[in-house]
């Protein structure tokens, strides 16, 4: 029985696949199996992972397209057999010391779930990346916290954990559950929540793992009009993970400054947390703490224990609703209005034809002088 499960996913990846499957055959630490999950590339992909032989690797291919989620998953509980999970992209590098220490850092700390490492950005050449105020930069350059630091972080921030960087017990994923397929932007990120509701997780302070960043957006998390719309709606799947807090003692661990709210005995734990994430989140929490205080009013019998412990009753709760313009939707209207009136001013009539000449002039610019 191998120690160590190394799941690579690999989807069009064939300039990089080579590289991604070399880098954990070369690795200081042996004692592993190799699961590649190829989901119907349509490059040459699938060919570049046949042509290894290894008797550590076992190669499988979707019959029709899943997601890299769907593999962990079937891997995780019908394929892998080490006691270690750890997870790998096609376009990814381990360094070759990532799996030894991380091995020896969860075999000699048995109260850590999971270890994760620090991460060098490389580009599509291979080559560091430098961009200056790209969002990869500095996400994944984090210190450790505890289980409940952790939480309060991803609460407030999201995720700042590099996928690909992570050695996992499995037993945390069989306890926990494993990737839920519902979400396609924030998979690793709602399970990150998930563990750290009961497990402890490390981040070895040494760059173990390449990570690449495309060009022109190209990763699974770059900055795109669809990753920006899926997160805005997974990211209410992630929060209602938090309704799993069921004692007060562990809600003031993640939350501390949420006591100055807890002023009854017996505190009613998801009416502090709305309330929480209403009165100190951004948009997205605050439309989580709607969700739960709609969820909350449906019974007489809560409205009256909320009454009785916070004086929050019906009228408070519909005052609350017309408090927040959550959707922006006033700020949206106020801005239409100031754009309107500007069209109607004097100035802006009398430079209209200005502006249709300047405009006229720079759609015909690039044409007139071309690039050499």
């Amino acid at each position: 029985m191998p120690r160590v499960s190394v799941l690579l996913s690999s989807l069009n990846h064939g300039k990089f696949v080579a590289e991604a499957i070399q880098s954990v055959l070369d690795q200081t630490y042996q004692d592993f199996e190799l699961i590649i999950v190829d989901d119907c590339s349509e490059d040459n992909s699938w060919e570049i992972i046949q042509g290894f032989h290894d008797p550590r690797i076992r190669a499988f291919r979707n019959a029709k397209r899943c997601r890299a989620a769907a593999g962990f998953n079937e891997s995780i509980l019908l394929r892998a057999r080490g006691e270690y999970i750890a997870i790998h992209h096609s376009d990814d590098v381990f360094l070759p010391d990532k799996l030894e220490l991380q091995v020896a850092h969860l075999d000699t700390h048995p109260e850590i779930g999971a270890a994760f490492t620090q991460v060098k950005l490389i580009d599509e050449c291979g080559a560091p990346f430098t961009e200056v105020g790209h969002s990869y930069l500095h996400v994944f350059k984090q210190p450790n916290r505890s289980r409940h630091m952790w939480l309060n972080h991803f609460f407030f921030h999201g995720n700042a954990l590099c996928h690909p960087s992570v050695l996992i017990r499995k037993e945390c994923f069989l306890d926990v559950g494993v990737y839920d397929r519902r979400l396609g932007q924030i998979t690793d990120f709602e399970m990150w929540v998930r563990l750290c509701m009961k497990y402890n997780i490390h981040i070895i302070e040494k760059p173990l793992i390449r990570f690449r960043v495309r060009a022109n957006e190209m990763n699974q998390s770059g900055s795109k009009p669809e990753t920006h719309n899926r997160i805005s709606l997974e990211y209410q799947q992630v929060l209602l993970n938090y309704l799993a807090i069921s004692s007060e003692a562990e809600l003031f661990a993640v939350f501390p400054d949420i006591r100055v709210m807890a002023n009854a005995e017996h505190n009613h734990i998801p009416f502090l947390l709305a309330r929480y994430a209403i009165e100190q989140g951004m948009h997205i929490h605050q439309a989580f703490g709607f969700y739960l205080l709609y969820d909350l009013m449906r019974d007489p019998k809560t409205v009256g224990e909320l009454e009785q412990k916070y004086g929050f009753s019906y009228i408070n709760f519909i005052q609350l609703t017309g408090s927040r313009d959550i959707f922006q939707l006033e700020a949206v209207a106020q801005l239409q209005k100031e754009i309107g009136r500007i069209k109607s001013t004097v100035s802006w009539q009398i430079t209209k034809p200005l502006r249709y000449v300047w405009n006229w002039l720079l759609r015909r610019l690039p044409a007139a002088f071309p690039r050499s």
